[in-house]
This record gives structure tokens, C-alpha cells and sequence, in this order.
């Protein structure tokens, strides 16, 4: 009996930190001990493990067995330790070599019938292998194609307790698994086409100009006008994610959801959301260990909130500080978590309670007091952070009616990626959305009779500074999709028309 240690790893926040697994065998009561702050989880998993062993064959002395999971003052959490402890405690047993075990990160989960079963944050593990200089990771087979997208680290996938001893011992060594990320077009897989959207030409093309320069969006129509099928094309139109952002994606991705496929994530997220989220599920925290929310799920891709009034008031703040940052910090008493939240929001809301102000089928409702209450649920400093704001009227009958559009997502994403195309040339790597005040001096600049009409719109509409950079930015946007080199009056004109809130405000 002695001594044994195995490296394992547990979650924290979309990162992993490395968990030195202590087990100590010794003659005594037969009991089980696990200390270093496990959670419920972790401490369920002495009967997984000996269970595990037992039905793998394996016959243990009653012993007194004490299991430390250190750094102790670390939180610990999830199914990630079942292979780590089983393999310490084998080694405490002198069934296999201490040495088998070092240089080596173990996590995953165990039946009772020592089979192995998939874990979250499986990418992250082997991120945290490759700092701490591992020279091989072990996982479930079922997750170890997501920690081999990483690269440059051999993944061991294990069917079970059995097979990982097998590899250790050298009876039949498993060969690493395999690195296949399927990079696929979005607008390839998608089944969503802008040809499907009868009428709406206004809207359509703010949409284009929405994904060409990573802009914010908002529609205000009545209900059945198609401002939810407008949003769900929107990923289609957006370039598809490149190696380092499929990356971060999965990462996020993984550990949160229980992903049906391992590799990478290949598509950019749509994220949707029900109005009665918390601000907790909206921007990530919760009990323990803080996990991401809907805009890190989100990241480098959209979040959409249909019914954007009908969000709680603190939600909805909570998303100023990622809309300009594309990052968020939570602050706990003993840790700082940093999430990333570069998102695309994209909203939709109706222009009155009763959804028909300004519907010319059905008459609205409402008074002015209960219209102005219900657009006062989303703060200016809210709306300032939306680029466009863009109506979406009721559609005839003899448009809906009407054939398939001939302009489809597909040609609309060559003027997308032409666009794209042209910031990454002009801007390095950033869309216009993110151009900062010196982009803005040196890639928007106007011309007499462009800042007389600048001018005038911040007046007349009652434009802050940021709403202002804003419209500059969209309207930067626009003469990419045109191929101009030049910002020109049409081209700010057209930004300042998708300002619809704004210039509301401004006749009242």
C-alpha cells in the first residue's frame, strides 16, 4: 500500500485548471474520504470508482482510502475525476505503476460498469494539457475528437477503465485520435433563404448591410410581418468561422451544452432566447464555479431577442457593457472570470402593446401614454448601442402571393464576404462595427455637403455621440457593398434613414 498521484483537470469557466488527484491506501476501516472541496458530484464518484474497479475484474482490499484533490482551496465540479481517482487509487494498490501515470492528464466520467462516459470542456482540457506540458491527454472516446481539434498534443480516446489500463501497460497501446475539422460554409447547410422572404425589400437590404459590417439590428413591425424569419437568415449571410474562431466557439460551446457531435463547431451560433430569461442565464454566473450565458454562447456569432421589450429591464442593461467591450468579467470573492462576448445583436420588437400602430389592416389600440410606457422599457443608452433601427411594415396579400424572389442568400453572401473582403484590407482585421474614433477620422471621413447632413441629423434627430459613430460606421458599410473607396452624401443619407427610433422621437 503507498502513495499514489494522477493529474486530472476540473472546469472553470470556459477554461480548466489542473487537479493534482491524491490517494492515499493504508490498513484500517474500510471507508472512502474525498477532501479539497468537492462538489456534489465529485464526492458521488467513490462509488463510481469502486464500483467501476470491481466490475472491471479488479479486486481491492478493504482498506482506508483518503482521496485529495489539490490545489484545496479550488472548487471543484463535474463528472471530469472518475478516470483520474480510479487509475490513483489502482496505483495505491500497486495493481499498476506510479510511473504509468505521470506526464499523463486523465478526466472523464465512469459507469459502473467502468465504460467511459463523455465529459464537457473537453477543448479546454487539452488546452490545459499543452500549458502544463502534458505529453499525452486521456478521454471518453465520445469526447476526445473535440480535445484533438486543438493539434499539436496526442489525444488518447478510452472506451473504458479496461482499455485505459490496457494503454498504460502496454498490451495494447491506442493510437491517438485523429484531427478532421469539417470547416463548412454556412450558407451550404443552411435551408433558410432570403428568396423565401415575400416583399420586404427595405428590410432585406438592412439585414445585408447588418452582416457586411457586423452591425447591430433592430425590427419594429406588427406581428406576422416577418421580422422572425428575416432574423433567422442572418447566418447565412455571415462569413463562415475561421480556424481560431471555430476554436474559441467550440470551446464556449462545450462547456455548457451537450454538443450531439464532437469536432468543431462549424457554423456560426444563432442564439434566441425566451423573454423571461435572467440576467444570470443572459450574460452567464450562477451557484459555484460561474459558466457562460446566452452572449458568450453567442460569441462570433447572433443573439437574437424577439419581443425585446417584454425582457426584464436589468437583462437588458446587463448587455451595454459586452455590446461595446466583447468581453465580460465576473467577479467572484475568490476568482475573476473573464467570458468572451463579441456578439452581433439582432432584435425585433412590435411598435405598440397591441402590435398594429401604424398597421394599415387593423386599427391600433392604444393610447400615446401606453405606447410611450412600452418603448420606455428599453433605455436610450440601449437604443444608442443598436446601429439600425429598421421598420418592417404588414405585407400585402398580393406580395406574399407573389413567386419566390429572384435574389437569393447566396448572391447576397458574394456582396457580404466582397464587403468583408475590403475591411480586412483597409482595417486589418476588424468589421467596420468596431472601427474605434481614429478608424472612424480615417476611414469615414466626409465630404462639405456629407457633414452638413451630418450635422443636420444630429440635431434635428437628437443624436448622442455614440448613436453618431454609429451612423458613420453604417454608412461606411454601405460603400463597401458598393465598391466605393469614398464615404459619399447618398451613402450617409441611406445610414440615417435606419434610425427609425430616433427620428420617432424627434417628431414627438
Amino acid at each position: 500500500m503507498m502513495l499514489a498521484r494522477a493529474t486530472a483537470a476540473t472546469p472553470w469557466g470556459i477554461d480548466a485548471r489542473p487537479v493534482q488527484v491524491e490517494v492515499d491506501v493504508r490498513p484500517g476501516l474500510p471507508q472512502m474520504q474525498i477532501v479539497g472541496l468537492p462538489d456534489t458530484a465529485v464526492r458521488e464518484s467513490k462509488e463510481r470508482v469502486r464500483t467501476a474497479i470491481r466490475n472491471c475484474g479488479i479486486r481491492l482490499e478493504p482498506r482506508a482510502i483518503t482521496v485529495n484533490l489539490a490545489p484545496a482551496d479550488v472548487r471543484k465540479a463535474g463528472n471530469h475525476l472518475d478516470l483520474a481517482i480510479a487509475l490513483a487509487m489502482l496505483a495505491a494498490y500497486e495493481e499498476i505503476p506510479q510511473e504509468v501515470l505521470q506526464g499523463r492528464l486523465f478526466c472523464g466520467e465512469l459507469g459502473l460498469d467502468g465504460s467511459t462516459r463523455p465529459i464537457r470542456g473537453a477543448l479546454a482540457i487539452a488546452h490545459l494539457a499543452q500549458r502544463v506540458a502534458s505529453r499525452e491527454v486521456m478521454l471518453p472516446t465520445a469526447s476526445a475528437a473535440e480535445g484533438a481539434a486543438l493539434g499539436g498534443l496526442p489525444v488518447i480516446g478510452v472506451d473504458g477503465l479496461a482499455q485505459a489500463l490496457e494503454h498504460l501497460l502496454g498490451v495494447a497501446p491506442q493510437a491517438p485520435t485523429e484531427d478532421h475539422p469539417e470547416m463548412v460554409d454556412p450558407a451550404a447547410v443552411s435551408d433558410l433563404d432570403l428568396a423565401d422572404v415575400r416583399g420586404q425589400d427595405s428590410a432585406k437590404r438592412a439585414l445585408e448591410i447588418a452582416a457586411a459590417g457586423g452591425h447591430n439590428l433592430l425590427f419594429i413591425g406588427p406581428p406576422g410581418s416577418g421580422k422572425t424569419m428575416l432574423a433567422r437568415r442572418l447566418p447565412a449571410l455571415l462569413p463562415p468561422l475561421d480556424r481560431d474562431e471555430a476554436l474559441e466557439v467550440t470551446k464556449i460551446q462545450s462547456v455548457v451544452l451537450d454538443r450531439p457531435t464532437a469536432g468543431l463547431v462549424s457554423q456560426r451560433p444563432f442564439r434566441a432566447p425566451h423573454h423571461s430569461i435572467s440576467s444570470a442565464g443572459m450574460i452567464g454566473g450562477g451557484a459555484g464555479v460561474p459558466r457562460p450565458g446566452e452572449i458568450s454562447l453567442a460569441h462570433y456569432g447572433v443573439l437574437f431577442l424577439d419581443e425585446l421589450p417584454e425582457f426584464q429591464r436589468a437583462t437588458l442593461e446587463a448587455l451595454r457593457q459586452p455590446l461595446e467591450e466583447g468581453t465580460l468579467m465576473i467577479v467572484r470573492a475568490y476568482a475573476r472570470f473573464r467570458f468572451p462576448a463579441r456578439f452581433q445583436l439582432l432584435a425585433a420588437m412590435n411598435p405598440c402593446p397591441c402590435g398594429h400602430l401604424g398597421d394599415t389592416r387593423q386599427e391600433c389600440e392604444c393610447s400615446a401614454r401606453m405606447v410611450q410606457r412600452y418603448r420606455a422599457r428599453i433605455s436610450g443608452p440601449l437604443l444608442d448601442r443598436i446601429d439600425m433601427h429598421v421598420e418592417v411594415p404588414a405585407v400585402p396579400i398580393r406580395r406574399l402571393q407573389e413567386a419566390p424572389g429572384s435574389e437569393d442568400t447566396a448572391q447576397a453572401l458574394k456582396r457580404v464576404l466582397a464587403a468583408r473582403r475590403s475591411q480586412r484590407e483597409r482595417q486589418g482585421g476588424s468589421v467596420n462595427a468596431d472601427l474605434g474614433s481614429s478608424g472612424i477620422e480615417s476611414h469615414c471621413r466626409l465630404d462639405p455637403d456629407g457633414q452638413r447632413l451630418l450635422e443636420a441629423a444630429f440635431d434635428r434627430l437628437g443624436l448622442s455621440a455614440r448613436a453618431l459613430h454609429r451612423v458613420q460606421r453604417v454608412a461606411r458599410t454601405i460603400a463597401d457593398l458598393q465598391g466605393d473607396e469614398n464615404l459619399e452624401t447618398e451613402h450617409l443619407a441611406e445610414a440615417i434613414q435606419y434610425r427609425a427610433l430616433d427620428r420617432r422621437v424627434s417628431e414627438c
